[in-house]
């Protein structure tokens, strides 16, 4: 990897900071030369990695938003990719509900960019060269049959929701024939979800596209508008569902039943695909993020479900989903593998006033002296802003050392969340100080309580105490 970096920046590197895959294998580095930067990346699976090579550079000659690709080892385990930043929609989502905004219109805008790129690359499924795909060429028939295994085997068995083997099987293999007859001429992304997009100078990019191949149209939206951690209104998805029923030219070739029909079939597919993922990493490996997501999936599925004529003809199918809607035996089992609610307390503080005390009466915590940062207090441009303010944050943003602080104290907060999880702790408080509790403090105390809960999903509360003086 460092060798890679120095043949493609002609200079060494002078930070290397390791960052979240997010469950994935892969892993990935932010490199910071002297005028270099950029993602690396480091995965033994070579057949993925070329994949994504393929896609992203197809995507790019399209002028689509789309990392590029800078450099690849001679192997192609490691390869260099743009830096996007650290904001996600996800992330943007959590930050407004945290602060009390919801779904707003601001983000549904985003969902109408979101949109629009997903319609132009599901039309490159029409010129792509699908040999390149993997770990398939198609998202067909066998690939949905996996889909609804992995949930029969890794959420029912594992929730201990009892089914007769024969008939669910029978209802799988119709399931299947119907969804695979809406036609497989599509781009079909595969894992189009709020944490694959990133939010970057005010554009919509898309990272982690590796396991596309081709497809209908419709498992993608299915994907976006029912991501269970988005929580989006149901009355935004019916305004996003039918926006893409007309950018996508679909609105032209089938009546908005047929549409709608199609789409509830494949969201349900999307629903039964994540609820094994969330059996697994959740239930079996005992991860608490996947545990979580097992109650908003099951909101999705009673959505969806809602939809009359759904499930004519699929008897077993349709008696195992309801019952999974009231199934206390599985809400006893995610109670038990649900780690207690860790509540993070991050705090901004002038140093003029003291150390801000406990509330939980723990005592302890973090304290991260901000005071040797580049100041924008000491400039009368910036004394009227806070470190929430978009003047100050380009300042501090365009100092090096400043992200640098940032990432040093997530890293060591970050262990003591894990360590505190294991250990059923209720409590923990951050503290970021300066000199007036005004700018560096805030920007860092900001960006850090964003950090802990997209890598960690646990209860952040943010207080500026200076501010709420």
């Amino acid at each position: 990897m460092e060798k890679l970096f120095e043949k493609w920046a002609n200079e060494p590197i002078a930070e290397k900071n390791e960052i979240s895959a997010h469950g994935s294998a892969r892993r990935y580095f932010r490199l910071k030369g002297r005028n270099h930067v950029c993602i690396a990346a480091i995965n033994d699976d070579v057949r993925e990695n070329e994949a994504f090579f393929y896609y992203s550079d197809f995507f790019r000659k399209k002028g689509l938003k789309v990392p590029e690709v800078y450099a690849v080892s001679a192997d192609s385990k490691t390869y260099l990719q743009q830096d996007l930043g650290n904001q996600t929609l996800y992330d943007m989502l959590v930050a407004k509900r945290a602060a009390g905004q919801g779904f707003d219109k601001e983000a549904e805008h985003l969902y109408y960019k979101v949109i629009v790129g997903l319609v132009a690359m599901q039309a490159c499924g029409k010129e792509m060269d699908f040999s390149h795909a993997y770990p398939r060429e198609a998202f067909d028939r066998q690939s949905m049959l996996w889909d609804l295994n992995y949930f029969k085997y890794d959420f029912l068995k594992l929730a201990h929701v009892p089914f007769d083997e024969q008939l669910l099987e029978n209802d799988f293999q119709r399931f299947a024939n119907e969804l695979e007859a809406c036609g497989l001429s599509y781009f079909l992304y595969r894992d189009f979800q709020s944490r694959n997009m990133m939010l970057c100078n005010d554009e919509v990019y898309f990272i982690d596209y590796q396991g596309g191949r081709k497809g209908a149209p419709y498992y993608d939206l299915a994907s976006l508008l029912y991501d269970a951690k988005a929580e989006i209104p149901d009355d935004a998805r019916k305004r996003l569902a039918d926006y893409y029923y007309h950018a996508s030219g679909l609105d032209k070739r089938q009546s908005r039943d047929e549409f709608l029909s199609a789409l509830h079939k494949f969201t349900l597919l999307r629903i039964m695909q994540a609820m094994g993922a969330y059996g697994y990493r959740g239930l079996y490996e005992g991860k608490e993020h996947f545990v979580k997501s097992i109650k908003p999936a099951l909101v999705n599925l009673g959505n969806i479900l809602g939809n009359s004529g759904l499930l004519d003809g699929y008897p077993e199918l349709s008696r195992v989903l309801q019952s999974l809607q009231q199934s206390h035996e599985l809400m006893y089992i995610v109670a038990e593998h649900s780690a207690p609610v860790l509540t993070v307390t991050v705090n901004s503080f002038s140093y003029k006033r003291g150390l801000p005390y406990d509330k939980s009466g723990n005592g302890g915590g973090f304290v991260f002296d901000c005071r040797a940062l580049p100041n924008p207090g000491r400039y009368p441009q910036y004394q009227t802003f806070t470190g929430k303010d978009q003047p100050v944050i380009e300042f501090l943003q365009r100092e090096p050392e400043v992200d640098e602080f940032v990432q040093n104290a997530a890293k060591m907060v970050l262990k003591s969340v894990e360590r505190y999880q294991q250990r059923g702790f209720a409590n923990l408080q951050v503290n970021f100080g300066c000199t007036g509790g005004q700018h560096r403090s805030v920007y860092c105390a900001e960006h850090t309580a964003k950090i802990i809960e997209r890598e960690t999903g646990c209860k952040v509360v943010i207080h500026h105490l200076e501010q709420d003086r």
